[in-house]
Order: C-alpha cells, then structure tokens, then sequence
C-alpha cells in the first residue's frame, strides 16, 4: 500500500521531467513546429524552409509582437529580396487563447499585407516546451532562432531590436551564404 502511494505521488514529478525539454543550442537541428500560414496552409518547419537560411521570429505573447515586427521589418529590409533567404512571424498561442483562433487569424490578416501571409505562422497549443527551448524570461521579448539551410540552429537571440545584435545575426546570414 505503502509503495502504491509513493508511486502516485511521484506520478506529477516523473509526467514533468518527461514533459521537460532541453534549452536548444547552436548546432542542434530544429524540432518540428507545426503551425498555419496566414493563408490557412499548414506550415512545417524547418521543412517550409528547407534549402534556404531562415530567420525564426517567436513571440510568446501580445505584447511581444512588436519585437517581433521590428526585428522582422529589418531583416526584410536587408535580406528580403535574396531567394536563399527567409523569414517567419511565429506567435505562440496557447492557453484559453486557442478558444479564439478563428478571431486571431482574421485580426493577423486584416492587419498583414496578403504578401506577407506566408510569413506568419500561428502556433496553437504546445507553447511550454517551445518557451523551454528558448529559455523564456521576457514576455515581451522575440526570441530569434535562425536556421541554416540544412535546418540547424546557427544563432539564437531574445529580445527586443537593437543594433549590436542585429548586426551580429546579419554577419551571420552573409557568413552562412557564403558557405564558410
């Protein structure tokens, strides 16, 4: 009886250190993300990007968007019209908020260029272990993954937009393009 009670009690601990997932490194291949583009298409990644150096911009809550924006307004600006390069919007949507996907969506398309749809993947549910693998601490924060072509994190960063960082993920693109 004894060892049926301690076996209960351990049951939360033991379902949480199955559901803990390691901060991602450079290096590691990206795990699968599902989510939709904006044009209702299912998204896969890192196969959406696969063969091309992707710029992951995720943002865990309302306010983080406009981090997310920013860092993803420049990056277009300077890498946008490369064909070996791309980039996605990824909100993480989880809680009650899934509840309201069908209001979600349609606010992100009224307010995105229909260009842009297939820039921007809503995420649903799942957002725990992805806030563990970027090691979550700011709400308002974007937490950048960027990809090389073959699917592994080549850089990581959270934050919102500033210079310095910015210029260390853009010499990071141009080393990747040039296959060094």
């Amino acid at each position: 009886m004894t060892a049926w009670f301690l076996g209960l009690a351990m049951l939360p601990l033991t379902v949480y250190a199955a559901a803990s997932v390691a901060e991602m490194a450079v290096g590691d291949p990206l795990p699968v993300l599902r989510g939709d583009f904006l044009t209702g298409r299912t998204a896969v990644l890192p196969q959406a990007a696969s063969g091309r150096v992707a710029l992951l911009l995720l943002g865990f809550t309302y306010d983080s968007r406009f981090a997310v924006e920013a860092w993803a307004k420049k990056f277009r600006e300077q890498f946008g019209a490369d064909p070996r390069v791309t980039f996605y919007e990824i909100p993480m949507i989880g809680g009650l908020a899934r509840l309201g996907k069908w209001f979600i969506d349609s606010g992100m398309r009224r307010g995105a260029p229909k260009a842009d749809y297939e820039h921007v993947i809503t995420v649903y549910g799942g957002t725990d272990p992805w806030k563990q693998r970027v090691g979550f601490r700011d709400p308002g924060a974007a937490y950048l993954i960027l990809l090389d072509a073959s699917g592994k994190v080549a850089r990581r960063h959270s934050g919102g937009l500033d210079e310095q960082a910015y210029h260390a993920l853009s010499s990071e693109v141009s080393r990747l393009l040039a296959g060094d």
